[in-house]
């Protein structure tokens, strides 16, 4: 008998799964009344979970937001019951390679970019994983590729993953709250090489670029003719495959120094699957990038509006930060939620040195206030966007919260919603 271990989305597509599969399960969710429960297959078993639950268990299949140290979780362990992600599970049954993306930050960009470019290939492709479907609900095989972005939670309950190539974009603290130390969230990362027949390296990451590596990618000129950088000449930058210059990066509707990351990012993963560099470089020409991913709304009245409601890290928000300030002369900030237990001085000295104004919302306006020289709190998010409107006649207003949003609204997807309804409605 098998158990299914919450009755979120992944939750439900494994149970589907199952189900088609005539496997014998049951399934349970720790929540009295959780928002799936007219959708799951069967009836689920609800409220706190107690030992008798594991009773002729041979495997768990978990969903990756149940934490490690939960007492079913330990107690399995002790039972020497098998505990695994539904990505393992999608590994057995997938007859097309896997590619597998990880990252602190960028990965659901690149996971999309990448995708988009197999499929500009003329190659039927499916993404998923952390990202747009669970994996089992990808499983077609009329596939040629499937592309999964993975998050650390997902990969702390997989063992074996069959990867035909994967990269670990980049690694910097987040989600403290569930591990140890920064070093047990490094490790999580960095096991999906593990799961990989070759690899491909960011050269530019102190904690990837020790990996052995098939093929690496970096700002810099590649050394080697077969790998991906830059180079700057006459005030442009251009991608460069060797010392092949492949297009110039004003030519990519993404901006910022990240994005450019990002697409070495794709295009070292699509050489490794042998990729058309003119399929890879008109995707890169086109794509517009991810919805509250630094995404441009409108622009009225002299004013940009950014929604960048995915940034729910200090880094991310130092990033969007970065990729404005050289096109932007002024920048209105809006910020806050529930604060991530990480160090955000870093983001608090690039905010304080170009004296942008901050407007505050959300629960831990506190830990934020007395550390930035210019900010203004608001009770809503409307109404953070009228003060932010207020206090600029030309430039840009960037909502980058490096928070969390559920605090005042049900995911980042709900905030950066509301906030682009606002801004499209307001004259």
């Amino acid at each position: 008998m098998k158990l299914v271990l919450g009755l979120g989305d992944t939750g439900l597509s494994i149970a589907r799964f199952l189900s088609k599969q005539n496997i014998a399960y049951r399934i349970a969710d720790s929540r009295q009344n959780p928002p799936s429960l007219n959708n799951c297959p069967q009836s689920p078993i609800l409220g706190d979970w107690t030992l008798d639950l594991l009773a002729d268990i041979d495997e768990i299949f978990i969903s990756p937001g149940i934490a490690q140290t939960e007492p079913i979780v330990l107690w399995a362990k002790q039972q020497n019951i098998s505990i695994v992600s539904d990505i393992e599970l999608f590994s057995r049954h997938a007859q097309a390679p896997i590619i597998g993306i990880t990252g602190s930050n960028g990965k659901s960009t690149v996971t999309q970019l990448f995708g988009e470019m197999i499929a500009n290939d003329g190659k039927k492709v499916a993404i998923g994983g952390n990202i747009g479907k669970p994996a089992l609900d990808c499983l077609d095989d009329d596939i040629a590729y499937y592309v999964l972005e993975l998050s650390s939670y997902q990969l702390d309950y997989t063992q074996n993953l069959r990867l035909f190539t994967g990269v670990v974009l980049n690694i910097t603290p987040d989600h403290l709250d569930r591990y140890l130390s920064f070093e047990h969230y490094a490790q999580s990362k960095l096991s999906l090489y593990t799961h990989c027949q070759t690899s491909v390296i960011n050269i530019d990451e102190p904690l990837t670029s020790k990996q052995s590596s098939s093929k690496i990618f970096g700002m810099d000129i590649p050394k080697n003719p077969k790998d991906f950088g830059t180079v700057t000449c006459h005030n442009s930058t251009y991608l460069l495959k060797g010392d092949t210059s492949l297009m110039c990066i004003d030519d990519m509707p993404l901006i910022g120094e990240h994005n450019i990351k990002n697409a070495l990012a794709a295009l070292s993963l699509g050489d490794q699957i042998g990729l058309s560099t003119e399929a890879m470089i008109a995707t890169l020409k086109t794509f517009k990038g991810l919805e509250h991913r630094l995404e441009k709304v409108t622009e009225k009245n002299n004013i940009t509006y950014y929604n960048d409601s995915k940034a729910t890290n200090a880094i991310s928000t130092i990033t969007a930060i970065q990729a404005l300030i050289s096109t932007h002369k002024n920048i209105i900030l809006i910020m806050g939620g529930v604060a991530k237990q990480e160090d955000y001085h870093p983001l608090f000295t690039l905010i304080n040195e170009h004296k942008i104004p901050v407007v505050l919302i959300g629960k831990d306006t506190h830990k934020f206030e007395k550390s930035i020289t210019n900010t203004t709190l608001a009770n809503t998010l409307e109404d953070a966007i009228t003060t932010a409107q207020s206090l600029i006649i030309k430039g840009a207003i960037l909502l980058s919260p490096a928070c969390a949003s559920f605090d005042m609204f049900d995911n980042f997807e709900q905030r950066g919603r509301m906030f682009k309804d606002y801004v499209n409605s307001a004259h």
